[in-house]
């Protein structure tokens, strides 16, 4: 039962073949059995999740067939489910309870999903590992010894240990891509505004973070998104998106940058996997062609990260002051340096933003969809912050995360699926970004890659 999809769950359950306890009980089984090894999940409240599965069960008994009927999901630390304690990783909030859900998450409850679990997240969801303070390190399950990356590293924990099919995560540089390249699942950060934001904690990355949608396959992504999607008034950035229609990828114009025009090092073993990734692509009738952005001189993933750090002094940095030794000592930094930038400096990452997304718009006129890998590395040990060297090259503590943040400040959707096994038998992640709006086409080319990628993995394990 707990291998089945989201969507296979949602029609048996629907159909009156499984019954949404025994669905949520058997997962359940799964979450006692390996959780406290991996501490993906926090704040953990199995009667709660029992309590939900009963009520779909009674909506099933009414005549209703809701879309993720009985589906369990995991909702990340950072977004408000009613009445469960949200503390977006930090000890300031320890004792925070949601009064009410998200308007995301109100949209799973209607459609049948069932909360059956909350992800660690690091503190305030601004690291690239998922080490909260308050609840501890959260663990690879293809290695625990090893991070599952980060900040929406619990939920990508959680669905490769099979809690879940489906989990709602949140993506401001990267979040909910690089967890599910580190562990071997989807994630999709959708077009800025394609999910309402909120109501929730204070974002310190305002303008770029969107909430999301993660799973197993594309398909239960898919099916997420298709639950949450769509504009609501409480969300004034909440916008529609393009509507659905038949994607050829032989018709299309097909980028793959295989380093997304940055001088930035790769390992060879992230950078063969996911070239061959793209060749059986081009195999199986993609017209791929190898084509880079064009950025501004200078342009980096360093020429944003004022704003992070700004937005983080800006919501905390008085409590800060008066409690330094509460906070994460590398979220500490970042307040820090907050405070210390200039107004210029602002208002030099605030440019630097919008080059990029006229960047990534001039370039998504010529093609109409863009492959890059998702991370250039493998997954690393639990307790560092990043891996000292990438491609044998010595780089800093977000030398990881290279490939994810302009997309975001770009608005676009992108989205990360498997695409083959590198050093260690670790698995890399294939990024695939369209222009804004055209979230249903990137979903629906992932899927198509998904089945050609899938095929030769079963191929070359005969």
């Amino acid at each position: 039962m707990i291998e089945l999809d989201a969507p296979s769950i949602a029609r048996r359950v629907n159909a009156g073949v499984l019954d949404p306890v025994e669905v949520v009980e058997a997962f359940l089984t799964r979450i006692a059995e390996r959780n406290p090894l991996l501490n993906a999940l926090v704040a953990f409240d199995a009667d709660a999740a029992r309590v939900e599965a009963v009520e779909v069960r009674r909506r099933i008994e009414r005549g209703e067939r809701p879309a993720l009927a009985g589906v369990p999901v995991v909702i990340k630390d950072n977004i408000f489910v009613a009445g469960r304690r949200i503390a977006q990783g930090s000890r300031l909030f320890a004792d925070h309870v949601a009064a009410q859900d998200a308007i995301a998450v109100a949209r799973l409850r209607r459609a049948g999903a069932v909360v059956i679990g909350i992800g660690n997240c690091p503190e305030f969801a601004c690291k690239g590992v998922t080490n909260s303070p308050h609840y501890g390190i959260a663990r690879n399950p293809l290695d625990p010894s090893l991070t599952p990356g980060g900040s929406s590293g619990g939920n990508a924990a959680a669905l490769a240990a099979g809690f879940a099919p489906i989990a709602l995560g949140t993506d401001g540089g990267g979040s909910g891509r690089r967890p599910p390249a580190h562990t071997g699942v989807v994630g999709f950060k959708p077009s800025f505004g394609a999910i309402p934001y909120g109501p929730g904690f204070a974002e310190p990355f305002w303008g770029i973070s969107v909430l999301a949608p993660m799973g197993r396959t594309v398909g239960d992504a898919a099916a997420l998104f298709d639950a949450v999607a769509g504009p609501d008034a409480a969300d004034p950035e909440s916008v529609a998106i393009d509507p659905a229609r038949e994607w050829q990828p032989a018709r299309l114009r097909i980028a793959f940058s295989p380093t997304l025009g940055l001088d930035v090092p790769v390992d060879a073993d992230v950078a063969g996997t996911v070239a061959a990734a793209v060749e059986r692509l081009a195999h199986s009738g993609w017209p791929v062609a190898r084509a880079d952005p064009v950025w501004p001189a200078g342009l980096g993933e360093g020429s944003v990260m004022p704003l992070q750090a700004a937005g983080l002094a800006a919501l905390h940095g008085g409590k800060w002051r008066q409690n330094p030794e509460l906070f994460d000592p590398d979220v500490s930094a970042q307040i820090e340096r907050g405070l210390a930038l200039s107004g210029a400096d602002v208002a030099g990452a605030l440019e630097a933003s919008q080059s990029i997304r006229r960047a990534v718009a001039a370039f998504l006129t010529d093609w109409d969809l863009l492959l890059t890998p998702t991370v250039p590395c493998v997954a690393w040990p639990a307790n560092e912050l990043g891996p000292p060297r990438i491609g044998g090259v010595a780089v800093g503590a977000r030398g990881h995360a290279v490939f994810t943040p302009f997309f975001n400040h770009a608005l676009t959707p992108a989205l990360s699926l498997p695409c083959g096994r590198a050093r260690g038998n670790l698995p890399a992640g294939l990024q695939i970004i369209a222009r804004r709006g055209r979230d249903l086409m990137v979903l629906g080319l992932g899927a198509a890659a998904e089945r050609v990628l899938s095929g030769a993995a079963a191929n070359e394990r005969c």
